[in-house]
Parts: C-alpha cells; structure tokens; sequence
C-alpha cells in the first residue's frame, strides 16, 4: 500500500485537466494494492479464520462511504490541500494542522510497515537472518535513490503497479487451475470452510479485531482526493471512485475466498503471505519464489515512493506554517529538501530499532498503529462533511458507526491492542503540539486585530 507517494510523484500524471475519469481509476488501485494486502490480509485471516472474507467486504463499504464524503466535497470546492483542507475550512487551522501532521505520521508508520514486511518476505528464503538487518537494508537503499532523485523510479511505477496486481490474479489463476482440474499439484485437494471452527476460529470477537486490516489493505482513497484536481472533470471523481472499489472488492474478496479454501486456518500466519501459504501443500515449487520477489520489488518501490512522498508532505507543512520553516526547501542535495528526508529517514530509524527489539511482533504493532491513524484521518473527512454538506448526513453517520466499530475492534485482541496504544501515543503527541500552536495562533490573531 502506497499512500503519501501517489500525490507526489513526478512526470507520471498528466497534466492538471487532462485526467479521464478511468485514469484515475487505475492510479487508485496501484496506489491502494500494497503489502499491506498481500501480507496484512494474514494478520486478518490469523484472528477471523474464513470470515475475513466479510471483515473485507464491511471494509469496502465503510471505505466508500468515506470517498463519497470527500469526493463530493471536491466536486463542490475543488481544493489542492483536499481533506486537509476541509477540516480547515470546517473547523478552523487546528484541524487542518492535526490533519496533515496525523497524515504525515500515518504514512511514516505505513511505511515502517512495509519495510518490516520486505524484511519478513526475504526471510523466505534468508530465514536465519535478523529482520532488523534487512530493514536497515531496504531502508539505507530507499534513502540513497531518493536522495539522488526519483526519476528514473517513477517511471518505474506503472510496471510495479502492474507487478502487484498481476501477482493477485496469478495466485487466482492457479487456484481456480487447482479447483476445477487444470493444475495436477499432486497435492491437497481444495476445501471450502465448512465448519464453525473454520469460520469463526475466535468467534465475533476475532472479525471485529480483523477489520482494522481490512480497512488498511483499502487505504489509498484520500490519495485519489488529492489528485481530483488533476481530472478533466470534477464531477467524474465519485465514478473513478466506484469503479476502484468495485475492482478491488473483486480481486481482494476472490483472492482471500479462494486463500482460506486451499489452507487449513491453522496454517496462515502474519510473516508469509497467505497467498503463499494457501498453495504449500500444492506441489507448485515455483509459486512462491516468484510472488515472493514480485512482491518484494514492487514492496520496495512504493515505499522509496512513499518516503519521497512523505518527504514533500512535510515541504508543504512547512510552506503553509504547519512545520518548521527548516523543513522548506532548504540545504537541498539532488534538487531533494535534506531535513524533510531526515526527519523521514528517522521515522523509518524508529521501525529498525522496534523490529530489533521486538522481531516477534513487530509487523503486527506498526500496521495496526499506522490502520488506526489511518481511520484517525479518515473521521477527519466524515466531520468535515458534516459541517461543509447539508445532504447525505445518514449515509456519513453509518460511514463514521463502521470506522468506530474497526477502531474499537482493537481493543478485543491483546496484540492487536498494542497497535491501538501506539496510535494514541502519536495522538496525544499531535494533540500537545496543537495546543501550543493554537496558543500562537489567538496571540498572533490577537495582535493583528490590535494594529489593525
């Protein structure tokens, strides 16, 4: 999953005005397929057995429920700051400053999660190496080619896209080969869950849990917001969002139905995709080589991209006096802002150090913190709309009841539980910092009404 990079990237977009509705589309849905799907879907599977397969369709909905909000809101006021600029315009600077800085944080901790899963997936075939070596690793290497420029990356992207939905449809593929005879695995045959155990391994309790992975693996939805501007027509941004959803709730529910009818629920577990494990008892050798470095490579590029992203996320900030001046572009190396990329840099320091403490449990805290600010953001959006529509006020309420229901789903679980500790540490640290700021802000509006 890709989230701060897909609004950043250079020369890959057409010009402002010149995006078909469909273009939009297909950018959503590489900028939303990631990891976090193919191995975050484990974690899923791990506490909601088959049911995940509904954990990810109540996922899809709460989703666009959200899109609609903010993608009628663009088609009302067209806005490059998109929600962050609604919460500003809904609730005054305090909310857009928390929002973008609950962005910036967000896709800092999405991408620790990505570079803790790029160490997990190469411990496949490395499995006595520490995950904090390959972390370090990926992350060392993400810094030098987005210190040196991300040009010939970019163009780059669109292949990656295609690598990651390709991996998806070539486990369906197999797995349908597999059903109706075409492939002699020699193997198991397939068995679609048929037993409550199977189904509700850890009751109600376990797809409540689950849905916060659900939500994450659909992640990607503000990123489309930011870049309605770039649409010919405005209005066509809730169409490009429909037939993104649609998209993804078809390949993501088939892949996981078919997943959990291959693999006994015992088998999944949250540091091998469960595309992988779901073909083990297979007799298909080459499987899981070649998603696992198809995955690894287009792992890497969305999260180079993404600190890219996050890097002129915080360019922004600062331009718009929500971050440091030092943070503008400043002490530039490669036409690259180097505080901004630090500060990143850090973020992603912060991840090595946990995997290194915590190898265990690593994968599971960050993603489910980096969910959690996720859906933080994503409340933003819904309250927004409250404030800036008068229509649709029911469908947002639901929209809101079914992200509440994903966050407190945190709560049941003890590991899952962790994450939502994590998430308001980062919370509380935004929340003092506003404070601050706000203080700042009535002193300064203070003394300009005063000489006025």
């Amino acid at each position: 999953m890709a989230k701060a990079n897909c609004s950043s990237q250079k020369g890959k977009q057409p010009t402002a005005g010149d995006m078909a509705w469909w273009q939009l589309s297909i950018i959503g849905i590489g900028c939303t397929i990631g990891i976090g799907f193919f191995l975050g879907a484990a974690l899923g599977i791990k506490h909601a057995g088959a049911s995940v397969i509904y954990s990810f369709l109540i996922g899809a909905v709460g989703t666009y429920i959200v899109y609609s909000r903010l993608a009628k809101m663009t088609i009302r006021d067209p806005q490059e700051g998109s929600f962050c600029y609604y919460a500003n315009k809904a609730f005054g600077k305090w909310a857009g400053f928390s929002c973008g800085w609950t962005y910036w944080w967000a896709n800092v901790l999405i991408m620790g999660s990505q570079l803790t899963a790029l160490g997990l997936l190469s411990q496949f075939w490395f499995p006595e190496v520490p995950l904090w070596i390959f972390s370090a690793g990926y992350a060392i290497l993400s810094f030098i080619i987005v210190m040196f420029g991300t040009k010939g990356f970019d163009k780059m992207e669109d292949l990656f896209a295609t690598i990651k939905a390709a991996a998806i449809l070539m486990f369906i593929i197999i797995a349908l080969g597999i059903y109706f005879g075409w492939i002699n695995s020699n193997g198991g045959s397939p068995n679609f869950p048929n037993s409550m155990k199977e189904w509700l391994p850890n009751g109600l309790k376990g797809v409540w849990a689950s849905l916060i992975y659900a939500y994450y693996a659909y992640g990607g939805i503000e990123v489309i917001g930011l870049m309605a501007m770039q649409l010919k027509k405005k209005e066509d941004t809730l169409k490009s969002g429909k037939i993104m959803m649609l998209f993804l709730v078809i390949i993501y529910v088939g892949s996981l139905a078919l997943a959990v009818s291959l693999a006994s629920y015992a088998n999944f577990n949250e540091k091998e995709s469960p595309f992988v494990t779901a073909l083990a008892n297979y007799n298909l050798e080459f499987f899981p080589h070649v998603f696992n470095g198809a995955i690894i490579i287009a792992g890497f590029s969305t999260m180079t991209a993404a600190l890219f992203g996050v890097t002129t996320l915080l360019v922004i900030l600062a331009k718009d006096g929500d971050a440091p001046k030092l943070f503008q572009k400043k002490l530039q190396f490669k036409e690259m802002p180097l505080p901004s990329l630090l500060l990143g840099m850090v973020g992603l320091s912060g991840s090595i150090i946990v995997a290194f403490l915590l190898p265990g449990k690593v994968f599971e805290y960050i993603t489910t913190a980096a969910g959690l600010l996720l859906l933080y953001n994503w409340m933003f959006i819904i309250f927004s709309s409250f404030r800036l529509q008068k229509e649709g006020k029911i469908i947002s309420s639901i929209g809101l009841a079914l992200l509440l229901i994903a966050i407190s789903g945190t709560l049941v679980e003890k590991t899952v539980r962790n994450g939502f500790y994590i998430s308001l540490l980062f919370v509380g640290l935004i929340s003092i910092i506003t404070l601050i700021m706000k203080k700042k802000w009535d002193k300064a509006g203070k003394k300009k009404l005063k000489y006025s």
